[in-house]
């Protein structure tokens, strides 16, 4: 073995109900696999000769997964977030020139280096309150080279943190000013790009923000095929302003997740049952935006569409850096359960990115977990800020610092 860490409560969500808790346990890793994970006193006599050999007294879960954010960007938009206090919507700040287009023009300013150092800060934050996995989409580019700059961001992101990155090319995301008025010729230009990125290998997953300030369906839906075609799975940013029957659009191409869906109807949740949609909640753009139409908690609850939860790390919406606290946000907001929020963070984030190997502490699953200064599994929604992650490992390596 290569490490264990014995004494803590385990989360190991090895079901489908319930925390799957594991008292006074044991958890043994090889090669960056789990190799034991039960009660201490079964331990097996081999786990002496363990390289690394850890005691800790508290609660061990699944590493966290923030299955969406957009966590590569320059600058910020606080000034938006003032406007908005003072009674200005979304849609009027997007349409006055804020918005996300205010964040293209940050990002077309900066080098690609400016922007690494920009957007590590932000990944360390996540890193440093158990996320061992997330996603980073594109979108601030919105030409062929500042998609291109964001996705290798990206990329070097994951080799110089250690974190597992996964990425999503989110080019229609806004109409260019260049565009405006022809954003079926911007839908073309952005497929010639997924093209050339997928070949140099920077594109894990295709989005599309599709919304009456985004892109129609039918737009949206000319870019989900073109990256069915290529094999990538998809994503879409489905339903957060209007009912659009973006939910319904995400399952059609069983699309691994359909993300904010605040005005999904019934009918979008079972298109999602149907497809094994993962629906994304995003509490953090809820809570800032000052939202009151909340998403379809008990519809999905009802047909059994597994909810995930995720920062939507974002300059302007969702300035939120902590999965974490988007599980408070979520708790108290939409009236999920702590159950409901942990689940969400791993097993069904997990599921959202189309991963099989990570989300529980089962046997076979990669060694990726972190450690709390906590004792039951509540507490992790309970507080509000404050540093409750002690140690971040990743395939068995610590990601945090001794």
């Amino acid at each position: 073995m290569d490490g264990v860490i014995v004494g803590a409560t385990l989360v190991t969500f090895a079901n489908d109900e319930g925390f799957g808790r594991i008292e006074n346990s044991a958890l043994a890793w090889k090669d960056g696999r789990i190799v034991y994970v039960g009660p201490r006193d079964a331990l097996p006599d081999s786990a002496q000769f363990a390289v690394r050999q850890i005691e800790f007294n508290g609660l061990i879960t699944p590493g966290l997964i923030d299955c969406h954010t957009h966590a590569v960007f320059a600058s910020n938009r606080a000034n938006e977030f003032e406007l908005r206090l003072k009674g200005a919507t979304y849609e009027e700040v997007a349409r006055a020139g804020g918005g996300i287009v205010s964040s293209v023009n940050a990002v077309h300013a900066a080098s690609e280096e400016e922007l690494l150092e920009q957007s590590l800060p932000r990944v360390y934050d996540l890193i440093a309150d158990g996320v061992t996995t997330l996603e980073i989409k594109s979108g601030y580019g919105l030409d062929l080279n500042n998609e291109r700059k964001m996705l290798q961001v990206a990329r070097k992101i994951a080799k110089q943190t250690g974190v597992s990155v996964r990425t999503t090319f989110l080019a229609a995301h806004a109409l260019p000013e260049a565009y405006t008025g022809r954003g079926d010729d911007y839908i073309e230009a952005a497929i010639s790009w997924m093209l050339e990125l997928h070949a140099e290998g920077l594109i894990d997953a295709v989005d599309a923000f599709v919304e009456r300030i985004g892109f129609t369906t039918a737009q949206g839906e000319r870019m989900l095929s073109a990256a069915r075609t290529l094999g990538l799975p998809v994503k879409l940013h489905a339903d957060q302003l209007s009912d659009g029957n973006g939910a319904a659009l995400a399952a059609k191409y069983n699309a691994l997740s359909a993300d904010h869906i605040e005005h999904t109807s019934e009918s979008g949740v079972l298109a999602m049952k149907e497809a094994g949609t993962v629906a994304v909640l995003l509490p953090g753009a809820f809570h800032v935006l000052r939202e009151t139409k909340l998403p379809p908690i008990d519809l999905l609850r009802k047909h059994k569409v597994p909810m995930a939860i995720a920062t939507d790390l974002n300059p302007g919406t969702s300035p939120l850096r902590s999965l974490r606290q988007a599980m408070q946000l979520a708790c108290t907001h939409f009236k999920m359960t702590p159950e409901e929020v942990l689940r969400g963070a791993t097993v069904n984030a997990a599921s959202a990115l189309g991963l099989n190997d990570r989300g529980r502490l089962v046997e076979g699953m990669r060694a990726d977990f972190a450690c709390w200064r906590a004792h039951h599994p509540a507490e992790l929604a309970y507080w509000l800020g404050g540093r409750l992650c002690a140690a971040t490992f990743k395939a068995g390596a610590r990601l945090t610092p001794e």
